[in-house]
């Protein structure tokens, strides 16, 4: 069967996107990979490798610092983390909430996908999602299916680029979690974008995922667990 790499960050949608990984080439041909880009919070990268863990996948943390000197977002600079986007100077357009770092999906793909061509990977899986997505542009499908065809161009080489959560919203999120086996990991994952666990519950990303679990009627692992050690 062929091969499949996730680019794991250790969030609720990425961890979703391992399991369904797994489903669907394989454990034995799976493995992920995460990003030590200069993020204020280190946090996501030992939720990712416990996820990993848990999965018993084999897990890589690929260090890219430069989002770190360019600047200018709040996951990279302390910034307060907005609550949404704001209207810009230019009234025939809106500013991008400031967790957004411009371009961070297109590199994280293309290192993933320069990583994969070295160990003959085809298969690349990502937690993008249009539906539940702050309007970052590059989480978009028309945004993924042009770099993948850019990537295909520029490597020669057969990748696919998949997103099994391009079209859900995060109850349907949460369903397919549960259906596939990763709410133990669930409850490892980090999504705040303040880096607080406990979840600080007032961010974008909190308020987002909280949502979406009281949609679905399930219990948040991750609460769960944070709830019984801080008893």
């Amino acid at each position: 069967m062929s091969k499949a790499l996730v680019v794991l960050s250790g969030g609720q949608d990425s961890t979703t996107c391992l399991y369904w990984a797994i489903k669907e080439f394989g454990r034995e041909n799976v493995s992920s990979l995460s990003f030590d880009y200069g993020q204020r919070h280190k946090i996501e990268l030992d939720a990712a490798k416990k996820v990993a863990e848990i999965a018993a996948i084999a897990h890589t943390i690929l260090p890219i610092d430069t989002f770190a000197a360019l600047g200018g977002n709040a996951l990279t600079d302390s910034i307060e983390v907005a609550d949404e986007a704001t209207e810009s100077n230019d009234s025939d357009k809106t500013t991008l909430p400031n967790t957004f770092v411009p371009g961070r999906n297109l590199i994280f793909l293309t290192f993933a996908a320069a990583y994969a061509y070295q160990r003959s990977i085809e298969h690349l899986i990502t937690g993008v999602a249009q539906t539940d997505y702050s309007g970052y542009p590059d989480c978009r499908e028309n945004t993924l299916s042009s770099l993948e065809h850019t990537l295909r161009l520029g490597m020669e080489y057969n990748i696919t680029i998949h997103t099994p959560l391009m079209n859900l919203n995060k109850s349907d999120t949460v369903l397919l979690a549960e259906k596939l086996g990763a709410m133990d990991a669930m409850a490892y994952t980090h999504t705040c974008y303040n880096g607080e666990q406990p979840p600080c519950g007032h961010c974008q990303a909190c308020l987002l995922r909280a949502k979406g679990f009281a949609e679905a009627k399930r219990t948040d692992p991750l609460i769960e667990r944070c709830q019984y050690f801080s008893n």
